[in-house]
């Protein structure tokens, strides 16, 4: 009998990707193993495949069987140039498409297969015989930005900071000059009216229509820099979720589509030194209602106590060091709390560094969906791959509150 101590223990699971379906119902996750889908209302696992090889793209086509899946990890089971559609109802490949550089993102519709490159990105009609649409060129996209909606997709476009919308079926296309500098996060609402944006800057959220290419309002983050993880519209479109490398969760009020921007736009660079929210974490909401008192109203005062902020925030877990962050009812632990937002940033620039050499096509903490009106997920991989569960609440004074209402390593047990 063989009882000699082994000289290291079994790796942990490793989480290479995360990405909900286009409802929020699902997410899919990549492992250094193959990959797996959960439900996303009750984080119970639907489906796993074990391919014994890593897998670090894996997109869910709505909630039918098909699975786009690029390879990565340390053992890829594809090659990164290639997509292949999974038939998880068959077990086996249905259809694959190869390009000539790594893909870096997917995106899955009944009738359409989206393929993101580093520079550009190119929409295929879904058949068995993958037949190319059209191809777009873009600016440098490492983290496969790409949006697709019932009608419309939102991707960069060839120049720096521009968003490229195309109505589906139309071929309409619509350039919209949202940001001086790279983009870092773009979604589309549901019903495909708005678009948001946020650059590599991180101070302020775009809000613009799809339709006239206006802007209707501009959100600020915070006034430091930071790296956006993931942005996503409520259902109705009237609330607008973002996390960053901060570690904080930041719900904006979105305003009515035919209401005016509040305020002309103004270049990111314009930040002056403080704290990522500002005291209190609040601004000016859409109510006209100014949390920061006079001080919003008298003149030549800086633009951060005039704009306008979230309108609720929570903590989530950014950092693969969980239990220290939090405590054992899951809540912040105050002893780790000042160590929260330099974990997430030391993930974000290792996540930057991945992406530059290939190895990775999207941040792997901090993925937003919304599952009801004032319910969302806040979905993290890695090695502590875990499901955050919030809820949005309107208080007694009128403000609105976000809670976690708990959270879970969904990959605690052997899948």
């Amino acid at each position: 009998m063989n009882t000699r101590t082994p000289l290291q223990k079994a790796p942990a699971a490793n989480v290479l990707s995360v990405s909900f379906n286009g409802d929020y119902s699902c997410f899919a996750v990549g492992l250094e193993t193959g990959f797996c889908i959960f439900d996303a209302e009750t984080c119970q696992l639907r489906t796993t495949r074990d391919f014994n090889a890593g897998v670090g793209l894996a997109q869910m086509m709505g909630k039918a069987n098909y699975v786009g899946l690029v390879g990565g990890g340390r053992r890829p089971k594809f090659a990164s140039n290639k997509l292949v559609i999974w038939d998880d109802l068959k077990s086996r490949a249905a259809l694959e498409i190869s390009a000539l550089t790594p893909v870096r993102g997917v995106q899955l519709s009944k009738e359409r297969i989206v393929v993101v490159l580093q520079n550009s990105v190119r929409i295929y009609k879904f058949a068995k015989n993958p037949q190319l649409i059209s191809a777009y060129e873009t600016a440098n996209n490492p983290w496969g930005l790409c949006c697709l909606g019932t009608t419309k997709v939102a991707f960069p476009g060839r120049s720096v900071g521009h968003v490229q919308v195309e109505e589906l079926g139309m071929d309409n296309v619509s350039i919209i000059p949202a940001h001086a500098s790279a983009l870092r996060a773009i979604t589309l609402s549901r019903d495909g009216n708005l678009v948001a944006t946020a650059s590599e800057t991180g101070t302020l959220i775009r809000i613009f229509s799809t339709a006239t290419c206006a802007k209707l309002v501009e959100l600020r983050r915070g006034i430091d820099t930071a790296t956006i993880f993931s942005l996503a519209f409520n259902p109705s479109s009237t609330m607008l979720a973002c996390t960053s490398d901060k570690a904080t969760l930041h719900i904006f009020d979105v305003p009515h589509t035919r209401r005016p921007a509040a305020r002309p736009s103004q270049p990111e660079q314009d930040q002056r030194p403080g704290s990522s929210s500002g005291p209190g974490g609040q601004g000016q909401g859409h109510d006209g209602r100014s949390r920061w008192g006079i001080l919003s109203k008298l003149p030549m005062m800086p633009r951060v106590f005039s704009d306008v902020y979230s309108s609720a925030q929570a903590t989530f877990s950014a950092s693969d060091d969980g239990d220290d962050e939090l405590d054992d009812t899951g809540a912040p632990n105050p002893l780790r709390s000042g160590n929260s937002a330099a974990a997430g940033k030391s993930l974000a620039h290792m996540a930057d560094s991945l992406a530059t050499l290939g190895t990775a096509t999207r941040p792997i903490k901090g993925v937003l969906g919304w599952v009801d009106e004032d319910v969302l997920l806040v979905v993290g991989g890695g090695m502590d791959a875990r499901w955050e569960r919030f809820v949005v609440r309107e208080a007694e004074d009128g403000s609105k509150v976000c809670r976690r209402e708990g959270w879970r390593r969904y990959l605690a047990t052997p899948v």
